[in-house]
C-alpha cells in the first residue's frame, strides 16, 4: 500500500520495516508466521532492488578511448608524422612509439602482477584424445626339454657351424698325437706343458689348451702329477676313462692362470 513512498530516495520507510519484522521474528513460534516473514523478505528485497535502480551515481563511466589516449601519452607518442620532421624519424620505431615505449610500459606494470605465471601448454590449448593403449606382447616361453634355439642370420650361423667343426678336428688331431706317442713309449710320461706350449705362439699355447680340456672332460686322457709336483697326461684306456668320467666324485674342474711371462 506504501510503496510508492517506500521508494521515495528521501524514505527510510523501507528500513523502518526491516528493523519491525526484526523484531517481530523473535517471537515467531508457529509455521504460519514464518511463512508470513519469508514473504515480507521477498516484498523487501524487490523494493530494495527498485530503490537501487533508482539511484543516479556521479562516477564517470570508462571510456575506453580516454584510456588508450593517455596510455599513448605515458608511453610518450611522438604526434609529429615522420615526414614532416625527418630528424626526429631516426629515433622513432613503428612511427609514432619511441623504441623503448613497451618496455617503459612493462616496467610500470611490472609492479602490479607480481605472481607466478600461470601455467600453460606449448602446444596450445586443445583439448588432446587420449593415448591409445598398447597392445601387450607375451614373451614366448622357453621349451621344457632345453633352450630354446636362437634366430641367427644365416652368415653367422655358417661361421658358428665351421668353427665348431675345426675345434672337434683339432681336439682328435691332437687326441691322435698323444695316443699314438703313447703307444710308442708307454713308460715314458707326457709332460702337459710339453703337450700343450707352443714355443713360438702364446695364443696358440692357449688353443691348446682349450683344445685339451675337451679331450680331459670327455674321458679320452687324464691329468696326474709326478714326483715334482707337475701335471703329466696319459690316454685313457677304452673303458676305464669312461667309467671313471661318469662315477660319482670323478670329475673336477681346474682354472689353470697362464700369462705372457710364465709362457716365456
Amino acid at each position: 500500500e506504501n510503496r510508492e513512498d517506500m521508494l521515495s530516495s528521501k524514505s527510510n520507510r523501507l528500513t523502518e520495516a526491516l528493523e519491525e519484522a526484526n523484531k517481530l521474528f523473535s517471537g515467531v513460534s508457529c509455521a504460519r508466521e514464518a511463512a508470513m516473514d519469508a514473504q515480507f523478505l521477498v516484498l523487501a528485497s524487490n523494493l530494495g532492488k527498485e530503490k537501487a535502480n533508482e539511484l543516479h551515481s556521479e562516477m564517470t563511466a570508462f571510456d575506453s578511448l580516454a584510456f588508450a589516449e593517455d596510455l599513448l601519452t605515458f608511453m610518450g607518442i611522438n604526434r609529429v608524422e615522420v615526414e614532416e620532421n625527418d630528424s626526429d624519424s631516426e629515433s622513432i620505431s613503428g612511427g609514432y612509439l619511441p623504441s623503448n615505449a613497451w618496455h617503459k610500459l612493462g616496467e610500470e606494470t611490472e609492479k602490479y602482477f607480481r605472481r607466478a605465471p600461470s601455467f600453460h601448454y606449448m602446444l596450445g590449448s586443445f583439448k588432446s584424445d587420449p593415448p591409445v593403449p598398447r597392445q601387450r606382447i607375451e614373451r614366448q616361453r622357453k621349451a621344457p626339454g632345453g633352450e630354446a634355439k636362437r634366430a641367427m642370420p644365416a652368415q653367422l650361423k655358417k661361421m658358428e657351424e665351421s668353427h665348431q667343426e675345426a675345434t672337434e678336428k683339432e681336439v682328435e688331431r691332437i687326441l691322435g698325437l698323444l695316443q699314438t706317442h703313447f703307444k710308442n713309449d708307454p713308460d715314458t710320461p707326457i709332460s702337459f706343458f710339453d703337450l700343450v706350449i707352443d714355443p713360438n705362439s702364446f695364443a696358440r699355447t692357449v688353443e691348446n689348451i682349450f683344445h685339451v680340456s675337451f679331450i680331459i672332460r670327455d674321458g679320452f686322457a687324464r691329468l696326474k702329477l709326478d714326483d715334482d709336483k707337475l701335471p703329466i697326461i696319459e690316454p685313457s684306456k677304452d673303458d676305464e676313462g669312461k667309467k671313471d668320467d661318469y662315477s660319482a666324485g670323478a670329475r673336477n674342474q681346474v682354472v689353470l692362470s697362464l700369462n705372457h711371462q710364465e709362457w716365456q
